[in-house]
């Protein structure tokens, strides 16, 4: 695969993983972006990201002495970033706001430029300071600067593409800088919505309906996200009030969503509105060379012994909970790894609601518990969450532990450094769970609700185990936690300590499951062939384009 005949394509994303050292994301949209930009270069494809330099990145999350949540905002500089000399502007509230564009590959990444504010002291550096500050005004400011300005700021560093890709809804005000640039050449706004629907592509990424972002009209307008459009014209792209992805799946040609069941369940949950792109299912994959332990890939790779690489991983681990938290775990026992945003879907909580079964497994540490992540720093749900976990880990020190400040160093070190890597979600609101996939890829074996990506590659007791049917309705809770514990105790548990020859075959399995089909080669190979190729073709016959 190379760049011959490739359209180049300009991803937009609101944050980017690429390194912890780079602190510009939150969680999986972000890092996810980031392994979709280094694989871009992998593959030498002619893709370029755009995005914003938060110079307060997202949170450094702390615990104090009671287990909640604090949030701190360090000031970043542009480390990593070369000034591209290049100066754009978009008008927020009325007030023109200058922006300077930054450029980064200095993670073996596609080119990404970066929007910029200034920095926090600076008149306007409250838009671009903090990762999804707040709600509202805040909110549109940031969008308008990375859609509007991302265009304005590809043409005025020459940068030409033919596709634009909106990574999520945040992005999709870049829509409206694309028609307002064919209406200054002359055609109607219908004209100009349909030639910009051809150069756009759209993924949804959550099927959680509140975070299907939307915004008052009223507000979009005072904000100046209109951008030329009128109230209707608005109105017909994302309804009244505004919602992001409803626009972001009519301005587009391709959309799509990142599993085979995210896609059915996006297909359903917006079948009602008129004039969306249709919705394909391509799923996620994630980047071999960042989140797979080169020792694990040696070894299998020649065929060796899986564990030996796996226990130093494990060790690390708990070389690290001992360092963070003062806890110490037994690498001889049965380790079991949960990191992800926390929120209420996500269930962390779900194995702990049979404590007739599962206190005793901690007392004795058959088994031990590993958790981690972050909550918004306005989600008090999700702090709660945070605080339950934290106090669980003070009940049974030898065999819970939380892990705050979650990142992507976190992260690497727990879906290589845990036995088993548990996933609860409330089907079907998880929509792909990337973080299993990097577990899988170094022979963590997954123990996980019927949800994401899970379904597509899942066969129990060869590769992981399932947890339930599928089942989702009233009861869901009770069935899954039901399963949950029949699972761990008759199947996990007794392969783990009885059958470890059995399990070293589920580890290569597990390996050859995701090294096969959830790599993010495979899913930029999709992009190319189902979305990026044939919505180029479109673009190339339009006599739009060639003039």
């Amino acid at each position: 695969m190379g760049r011959r005949d490739q359209p180049r394509v300009a991803f937009f994303c609101m944050e980017y993983g690429l390194s912890s050292r780079f602190p510009i994301y939150s969680g999986g949209l972000g890092v996810l972006a980031g392994d979709i930009l280094k694989t871009a270069r992998d593959l030498d494809l002619p893709l370029v990201g755009i995005g914003i330099l938060w110079r307060q990145g997202y949170t450094r999350q702390r615990l104090d002495e009671h287990g909640w949540p604090h949030d701190d905002f360090p000031h970043y500089t542009p480390d990593f970033c070369t000034d591209t000399g290049v100066r754009v502007e978009v008008a927020i509230r009325g007030e023109t706001v200058p922006l300077k564009v930054w450029k980064t590959e200095a993670f073996e990444n596609a080119p990404l430029y970066l929007l910029d504010a200034g920095a926090p002291d600076e008149p306007h550096g409250w838009i671009t300071g903090r990762l999804y500050n707040g709600h509202g005004p805040a909110r549109i400011a940031q969008e308008i600067v990375l859609g509007i300005g991302g265009v304005r700021a590809l043409r005025a560093l020459g940068e030409e593409v033919q596709l634009y890709h909106f990574n999520e809804g945040h992005t999709v005000l870049a829509g409206t800088e694309l028609i307002r640039e064919k209406r200054q050449r002359g055609l109607s706004f219908q004209a100009a919505w349909e030639a910009t629907r051809d150069e756009v592509i759209f993924t949804t990424h959550t099927p959680v309906m509140a975070g299907n972002e939307s915004h008052p009209l009223h507000l979009l307008q005072e904000m100046g996200a209109f951008n030329s459009l009128a109230w209707h014209e608005m109105v017909a792209l994302g309804g009244d009030p505004f919602n992001m992805t409803v626009a972001g799946l009519r301005l587009s040609s391709f959309a799509n969503g990142v599993s085979k069941m995210h896609g059915a369940t996006a297909r359903k949950m917006w079948e009602d509105v008129e004039g969306t792109a249709p919705i394909l299912s391509i799923t996620n994959g994630v980047h071999v060379r960042t989140w797979q332990d080169p020792r694990i890939r040696r070894a299998y790779e020649a065929g060796q012994d899986l564990w030996a690489p796996h226990m130093q991983a494990k060790r690390e681990l708990i070389d690290e909970i001992r360092r963070r938290t003062g806890q110490t775990f037994n690498p001889e026992r049965l380790l079991i790894g949960f990191s992800r945003r926390a929120v209420p879907y996500k269930r962390p909580t779900l194995i702990f609601q049979r404590p007739d079964v599962i206190e005793p497994l901690l007392e004795d540490q058959t088994i031990q518990l590993v958790f981690a992540g972050k909550a918004h720093p306005e989600d008090h749900a999700g702090k709660q969450l945070v605080q339950h976990l934290w106090r669980m880990s003070r009940r049974f020190p030898q065999a819970v532990a939380f892990l705050p400040d979650y990142d992507m160093d976190l992260g690497a070190l727990l879906t290589r450094g845990c036995d088993v890597w548990l996933n609860t979600p409330q089907r079907p609101l998880e929509a792909s769970g990337t973080s299993g996939m990097k577990a899988a890829l170094n022979g963590v074996l997954n123990v996980s609700v019927l949800d994401g990506w899970w379904p597509e590659g899942v066969r129990h007791g060869v590769n992981g185990w399932q947890i339930g049917s599928g089942y989702e309705g009233p009861g869901q809770d009770e069935q899954d936690l039901v399963s949950l514990i029949e699972v761990l105790v008759d199947e996990v548990i007794p392969t783990f300590y009885e059958n470890p020859t059995r399990w070293r075959q589920m580890m290569r399995e597990s390996i050859r499951l995701a090294d096969g089909r959830f790599t993010s080669d495979r899913m930029l190979a999709e992009y190319l062939n189902l979305m990026y190729r044939p919505a180029a073709a479109i673009v190339q016959r339009s006599p739009l384009f060639r003039t």
